[in-house]
């Protein structure tokens, strides 16, 4: 994919905290369900995985929030793969309002755990390739 996928979100009003904000623990719920919908557009879904034995799991996520949301603010979440060797990968996020001002960026780093073991797996690409349908959205 020449372009990192992408979904769009409606700020909610019981989202917001005292200051009318967007309440700075939904940045990750947003930023988890442009993951999810990734994974679901790739053809991955969590029945897939846990007949697997694997899921996804979150090593450590930043954000950096740059500008306010506000309720009624439409905004897209954008959700890109970065592999590199190991166990581990980094997903770059960026929280766009529809003008193409920047809210928040995300990065994290994730892995994909084998839950009977209880230990990441060796290459989680390998799990991305066995269970999508569409590699294109893990940039594989």
């Amino acid at each position: 994919m020449s372009e990192p996928y992408s979904v769009r979100v409606t700020v909610r009003g019981y989202e917001t905290d005292v200051q009318g904000h967007l309440n700075q623990a939904v940045y990750l719920n947003y930023a988890e369900h442009a993951r999810w919908s990734l994974l679901q557009a790739a053809g991955v879904t969590q029945a897939q995985l846990r007949g697997r034995g694997v899921g996804p799991v979150a090593l450590e996520t930043t954000i950096r929030y740059q500008r306010e949301l506000l309720a009624g603010d439409e905004v897209d979440v954008t959700c890109a793969f970065e592999w590199g060797t190991g166990k581990t990968f980094r997903i770059v996020q960026t929280i766009r309002k529809t003008d193409g001002t920047v809210a928040a960026e995300i990065t994290g780093v994730g892995g994909v755990m084998d839950l009977k073991e209880r230990k990441l797996v060796a290459d989680p690409r390998e799990v991305f390739k066995e269970v999508a349908t569409d590699l294109s959205f893990f940039g594989l």
